[in-house]
């Protein structure tokens, strides 16, 4: 796919003219990232955003005894990095690739010229904005009011939702995107050892399985239950 197509098909690009896809495609570069590479890290200066080719990556929020926080996973057409180019504050978070990943960085000064000349993409912006800080709500109010069992739950919900696939109608829902139990801790807010215990009683109760670090949901309406959803 053509870069301009491709950027016309992200929510932050959506109101392009082809004209205007063509001309913001060709400022674009290119960024490789390996499995487990980061891109920059919390504190780091903020000069150009992300669009997610192909892979993807975790937002990591780390700690200084070493723990961390992953609130959101981003794959083909996710973006990331606008808010250190609005508000000309340091990185907030790191990013880290979960796989062999491909990136399309767009700078600073071109991303700049861009909202000038198209007054249409600040509401897809302003949106885009908005449903990151709902989620992060909904990430406080898990942490705070649910137990571990059923955030981890909801993740596994949620994961399922975006990124599984059934290679036939009744087959297990395949989540393949080679997550480590430290991953899925961090998505959870948990430690390692807990997660390990969690997928083990999930595992008794025939709601998932593991193919090596593929996760498969055998009982998605069961274990939307165990998430009170």
């Amino acid at each position: 796919m053509k870069p301009e197509n491709f950027l016309r098909e992200v929510h932050l690009f959506q109101s392009l003219s082809p004209y205007d896809s063509e001309h913001l495609a060709a400022s674009l570069k290119r960024r490789s990232l390996k499995k487990g590479e980061a891109l920059f890290r919390k504190g780091d200066e903020g000069t150009s955003l992300y669009i997610v080719k192909s892979g993807s990556v975790k937002i990591v929020l780390p700690s200084d005894m070493g723990d961390e926080v992953a609130p959101a996973i981003l794959s083909e057409g996710d973006c990331f990095g606008e808010m250190a180019l609005l508000d000309g504050m340091p990185r907030s978070a790191d990013v880290v690739a979960l796989e062999p990943s491909e990136l399309l960085v767009l700078n600073q000064k071109d991303f700049m010229a861009f909202l000038k000349g198209n007054e249409a993409a600040i509401q897809p912006i302003l949106s885009y904005l908005s449903i990151r800080l709902r989620k992060t709500d909904d990430l406080l109010e898990d942490a705070y009011f649910l137990n571990i069992s059923t955030r981890f739950a909801r993740r596994l919900v949620e994961l399922s939702g975006k990124y599984g696939y059934q290679k036939k109608e009744g087959d297990p829902v395949q989540i393949d995107l080679r997550l480590t139990q430290k991953d899925l801790a961090s998505i959870v807010g948990a430690t390692r050892e807990s997660i390990n215990k969690e997928l083990k009683v999930l595992r008794e109760r025939g709601l998932v399985g593991t193919k090596g670090n593929t996760l498969l949901i055998l009982n998605p309406e069961r274990l939307k239950r165990r998430a009170h959803l």
